[in-house]
């Protein structure tokens, strides 16, 4: 019996589809006004940071000339970004999952002097809340990625995205251990460095880890360069920004999402947490 024709779906009407998919809800408002609280928390119980921010900029003469346009860019596209498909029961979970990383994360750099922030903290508390929020715009795009790519057929799909899975992670595990070695009589980087490989090696979705890793990096680009140019945060190699922390955003996006998963598996199995569609298919 010969195979039916599959459909073809105009691009039009795809886009179109993926841009309805994401539209605003009693959840985006929510999620929206505890983005809008934790910042004004952050300015309120670091005010002194802010202060010294706010210095620079002459209020008297041409004001937007000294205004930190890059910051507000990020600012407003995460902003329009974590309340797009907004979803509490799901976004909690991101949430916490960046929280637990990113204090993770920010204890090895600091503790490693990998890189160190201008106020000495090792780690500073005040940069923590930003790991969740990335998290949640990462989660966005790379889900806005995965609707707007279509899925070929399964083998098809393994052909494309496998090779470019193991492209794109051998390059950076091979740039993470050079970047690194200088602190490889560390613990911290000891342990970072096998869960990476072990991440890498354990792939449960080719397609999505793909498209998560490029999704954080690219939003990572632009955090990076406007840490390091604007001081914030220095790297010893005194890079700004180096290619490995741009890539290192994209591998943190996937340790998330693969955390966040057995953090869901784990809960719907002894009861802490409902079953819910698996939004990934997992490749044999």
């Amino acid at each position: 019996m010969p195979r039916p024709i599959p459909r073809y779906n105009p691009p039009v009407a795809s886009l179109r589809r993926t841009f309805a998919s994401f539209k605003w809800t009693r959840h985006s408002s929510i999620l929206l006004a505890v983005f809008f609280l934790t910042v004004f928390l952050i300015a309120y119980i670091w005010w002194p940071l802010a202060e010294e921010a706010l210095s620079y900029i002459d209020w008297r003469g041409p004001w937007w000339l000294y205004m930190d346009w890059l910051l507000i860019g990020i600012f407003l596209f995460m902003s329009l970004t974590i309340v797009l498909r907004a979803d509490l029961s799901t976004d909690a979970l991101i949430v916490f999952v960046g929280v637990c990383g990113g204090l993770a994360i920010e204890s090895w750099g600091t503790q490693t002097n990998l890189w160190h922030y201008y106020t000495n903290e090792r780690p500073p508390l005040w940069i923590i809340p930003a790991w969740p929020i990335s998290a949640l715009s990462i989660d966005r795009i790379a889900r806005f990625l995965d609707a707007l790519l279509p899925r070929a057929e399964h083998s098809k799909s393994r052909f494309l995205f496998r090779p470019l899975y193991w492209t794109i992670f051998a390059s950076f595990l091979t740039l993470m251990l050079v970047f690194v070695s200088p602190t490889f009589n560390k613990s911290f980087t000891i342990l970072a460095t096998l869960l990476c490989v072990m991440l890498i090696l354990t792939p449960t979705d080719h397609r999505y880890a793909a498209l998560t890793f490029l999704a954080g990096a690219g939003l990572g680009y632009f955090l990076e360069v406007w840490g390091t140019t604007r001081e914030c945060w220095t790297y010893y190699t005194n890079q700004t920004p180096p290619l490995f922390a741009v890539l290192a955003h994209g591998m943190a996006a996937v340790a998330f999402w693969r955390a966040g998963l057995i953090v869901k598996k784990l809960g719907t199995r002894f009861g802490f947490l409902r079953p819910q569609p698996v939004s990934v298919e997992e490749e044999a």
